[in-house]
Formats: C-alpha cells, sequence, structure tokens
C-alpha cells in the first residue's frame, strides 16, 4: 500500500525563518509531499512557490493571515478536504516592534498576530494532525517565567484552557494599552509576556493532549530559533554574528524528523535541549533589550 503524502504548513513563510523552513522542509520531505508556504502577501507567495518549484516535495501558495478570527480554521479545514489531514504545522507568523515604536499603540495588532494567532493555529490544526504530527510554534527563550516577575507568575503557569490564555494575554495588552502596565510589575519590552503567553498556550493544549498524543507518535512544542541575523533584529541588537534563518532552521527541521523525545513534548526546546518553564533561582532582571552601539 503506497504511504500517503506527508502535508506540512509553515506560516509567516514569504521571509526570514518562514521561508527557510519552507526551503528546508521542501528538501527533506520526498516527492508526492506538500509543503504549504502561507502569508499575506500573494505576489511573494507566488515567487516562492516559482522559486522553489524544482523541490523534492511540491511547494504550494496559500494566503493565510493569523489576525483574521475565521481563517485558521477555515484553512484547516480546507486542509483536511484536500488530504485528510495535516502532518507538520510551523507557527511561525510573527509582528515585529521596532524601538521607535509607541508599544500602547501597537500592542493590539502585536498579541492579535504573535499570541491570539497562535492559539487561532493550535485550536484548528491541532485535531487536524495526523498520527506521528509535529506542531511547533516559534518562540523564544524569553517566553521563560524567569523573564517574569514573580508576582505575575500565576497569570500564566497551568492555566487549563486556551481560552484561560488569551484571557490573560488580553489583560496584558490592555494594561499596556492604557499606561497602567508601565508603573507595575510588567516587562517593559512587549516580546517578554508575548512570547511567555505563546509558551503557555503550548504548554496548556499539550497538558490536555499528552497521553493520546505521545501513543500516537505526535509533538507538539514550542522552539526557540536562537538570535537571527534579520532586519527586525538588527534594529535591536548587533546581530552581524547571529545566525542566517537558513542556518537557524536547521535545528528546528531536526527536531520535526527526529523520532518523539518524551520529555521534549509541550516544552521550550532550544538546539534540542529543554529550557525550564520555571526559574531555578531568581529571576532575570526585567528590562527591555539594550539598543545596538552606533
Amino acid at each position: 500500500m503506497a504511504k500517503a503524502p506527508r502535508i506540512a504548513l509553515v506560516t509567516g513563510a514569504t521571509q526570514g525563518l518562514g521561508l527557510a523552513l519552507v526551503k528546508g522542509l521542501a528538501q527533506r520531505l520526498d516527492a508526492g509531499d506538500v509543503v504549504y508556504a502561507t502569508g499575506r502577501n500573494e505576489a511573494r507567495l507566488k515567487e516562492i512557490t516559482t522559486e522553489l518549484s524544482g523541490s523534492r516535495a511540491h511547494v504550494r501558495g496559500e494566503l493565510f493571515d493569523v489576525a483574521e478570527p475565521e481563517r485558521a480554521q477555515h484553512l484547516a479545514d480546507l486542509l483536511a478536504e484536500r488530504h485528510g489531514g495535516v502532518d507538520i504545522v510551523f507557527n511561525n507568523a510573527v509582528m515585529g516592534v521596532a524601538p521607535e515604536d509607541d508599544q500602547r499603540t501597537v500592542v493590539g495588532a502585536f498579541a492579535e498576530v504573535n499570541n491570539f494567532g497562535t492559539t487561532r493555529v493550535l485550536r484548528a490544526f491541532g485535531p487536524r494532525l495526523r498520527d506521528g504530527g509535529r506542531m511547533i510554534v516559534v518562540a523564544s527563550a524569553l517566553g521563560t517565567l524567569s523573564y517574569l516577575a514573580p508576582v505575575l507568575h500565576d497569570r500564566f503557569d497551568e492555566l487549563s484552557t486556551l481560552d484561560e490564555v488569551d484571557a490573560a494575554v488580553g489583560a496584558w495588552r490592555d494594561a499596556v494599552e492604557d499606561g497602567s502596565a508601565f508603573g507595575g510589575p510588567w516587562p517593559a519590552f512587549v516580546n517578554i509576556p508575548s512570547k511567555i503567553g505563546q509558551v503557555a498556550a503550548v504548554r496548556t493544549l499539550a497538558a490536555q493532549r499528552r497521553q493520546d498524543d505521545l501513543a500516537r507518535g505526535v509533538l507538539i512544542a514550542s522552539v526557540c530559533p536562537g538570535m537571527m541575523n534579520t532586519r527586525l533584529s538588527q534594529a535591536w541588537w548587533d546581530v552581524r554574528d547571529a545566525a542566517t534563518p537558513d542556518e537557524a532552521a536547521v535545528p528546528l527541521l531536526d527536531l520535526v524528523f527526529r523520532p518523539v523525545d518524551p520529555g521534549q513534548y509541550g516544552e521550550l526546546v532550544r538546539h534540542g535541549q529543554v529550557l525550564p518553564w520555571r526559574p531555578a533561582g531568581a529571576p532575570a532582571e526585567h528590562r527591555a533589550p539594550p539598543r545596538k552601539a552606533g
């Protein structure tokens, strides 16, 4: 009996790490498998599918804005109709914030993409994962409670549902928008609570599914790709010696193609190692990252 084609999907795939993941999947998967490169720029998606037309796996472009409330469910249903399910999902779509941005005015759109977009993808594609499937959320090492004041830990720790995660993120977003976050214990850098919210969402979903998923060979995890040399990172740090997106994609792809390690299930993984969710000692100092020199 012929093996069913494997189906992969990458959000935020028109540049940077997302594009590197599409390229890597298209090289590592087999002929007959399909990689969906998704994003909001239709013209760019067409360029990518043309550029990668000679890859082993077939690359298809699909318009997908994770900020649209119903779009994730629609796309998950569409892939189920076309293929019967999905095997690999990389949730990579991200909205960046620049040093000059007023965080109060951008946090709404920022959370809509980075956080509510993540939980939409988890809700929509989780039930569509086939046996042996992988669902990976690209987050950051900032997404641990070590970067959050202890008084705020219970906002994100051991939540029961994704709705509770969304509520916690919404409360933080509202505090940033009305300015109350800046006089309290919240970190000054919006990336920190946002990344913690993403990791909390993965942990919450994984707690609900762990036993069944491991029995089926399914891995759900968040990942830290490490510092990358991208235009967004260049605005905050000196990243001349940092990994390129193609280099940063390698350990993420390795995670997908290796057998499931139960110790990594539901956890935040960086270069194959699990990053502790709770701090072992004193929490890190809560401040925005330093600007690069010059």
